[in-house]
């Protein structure tokens, strides 16, 4: 970090807590000239405002807090480029590179360790490791179809979703707009065990062109919404919706199937069941297919592993299949 941002960093961290306790003090002292407790003379609705002041157990808290701010800031990296008096660090810099060895490598890992040169955090990171390395390797040598079974592996898998997965798909696992809901039974690339390992191992890119790429003009997009609808067993305009079936059989059906029920090769939807990632009111529909949509879950190989993935694959298979 340059000096400008840590000193900027710094300075504005230290007016933040000075600025705080001079507000406490200040709140904390009778202005108004008014006795504590008695009315201050508003009255709106039959509510009289008294002159009550912050009760002094509140205060106190608040004190303890700033106190606790700046106890931290003294011993931890919080003000800048300034390290802290334990010189605690997240960093893995002091492993270095040795011999053309990669810091980020296994061996110079082992090298680090063995010379006791790791941050803090790393030492955690590799005693963590240590603990439940085996466990999750015992996990991964399980068959899917008998994790599924595994009352325990569920809990792990389970604390795993709400660490990276709920972001997105929700604590319940049951998304939002944009976002697949995985309690149901409706997938758009399947449902099995090894599908949804593969989605978690590889993330998945799914595209909507705008129009579906197709040579579909803009006084089709009302009568084709209609025909989705229709699709989907909503009411319906019939005569609209029998111009939109021709529009669709422009090339929606390369995606989508010429029964329209989606293709899981693709990621592309089933038009017929009534679930919708979007929404599916005419409106949504119409934006839909005018500009397109593009939906995108990363790879969580990289980031996590193949141990862990296949611990948060069995749990999210159970959440659909009790």
């Amino acid at each position: 970090m340059s000096n400008f941002w840590s000193i900027w960093i710094s300075v504005l961290t230290i007016v933040v807590i000075v600025g705080c306790f001079i507000l406490l003090k200040l709140v904390n002292n009778n202005y108004t000239g008014v006795e504590e407790g008695k009315s201050m003379g508003h009255k709106f609705d039959g509510i009289e405002e008294l002159n009550n002041p912050l009760p002094k157990w509140w205060a106190y808290m608040f004190y303890l807090t700033i106190v606790f701010g700046v106890i931290y800031l003294a011993l931890y990296p919080g003000l800048g480029n300034y390290k802290g008096l334990f010189g605690w660090t997240s960093s893995n810099q002091s492993i270095g590179t040795e011999n053309g060895i990669k810091a980020d490598s296994a061996a110079a890992l082992e090298a680090a360790k063995a010379e006791n040169r790791l941050s803090q955090y790393d030492r955690e990171v590799a005693h963590a490791d240590e603990k439940y390395g085996p466990i999750f390797a015992a996990y991964l040598a399980t068959p899917l179809e008998e994790l599924v079974n595994n009352e325990e592996a569920l809990k792990v898998g389970g604390r795993l979703f709400l660490q990276n997965c709920a972001q997105c798909h929700g604590s319940d696992a049951r998304g939002g707009k944009g976002f697949p809901n995985l309690t149901d039974s409706d997938w758009l690339y399947g449902g099995d065990l090894a599908t949804i390992k593969t989605t978690l191992m590889n993330g998945r890119n799914g595209m909507m062109p705008p129009k579906g790429g197709l040579p579909i003009e803009d006084s089709e997009i009302k009568g084709l919404a209609e025909y989705v609808i229709k699709l989907s067993g909503g009411e319906h305009d019939e005569a609209l919706a029998a111009q939109g079936q021709g529009s669709f059989m422009k090339g929606c059906f390369a995606c989508h199937g010429m029964d329209a029920k989606g293709n899981k090769f693709m990621g592309a939807p089933n038009l017929t069941d009534n679930v919708w990632l979007y929404g599916g009111s005419r409106g949504v529909i119409s934006e839909s297919i005018i500009n397109g949509r593009a939906g995108v879950m990363p790879a969580w190989k990289d980031i996590l592993g193949e141990e862990k993935v296949h611990v948060i694959a069995a749990y999210v298979y159970s959440l659909s299949n009790k």
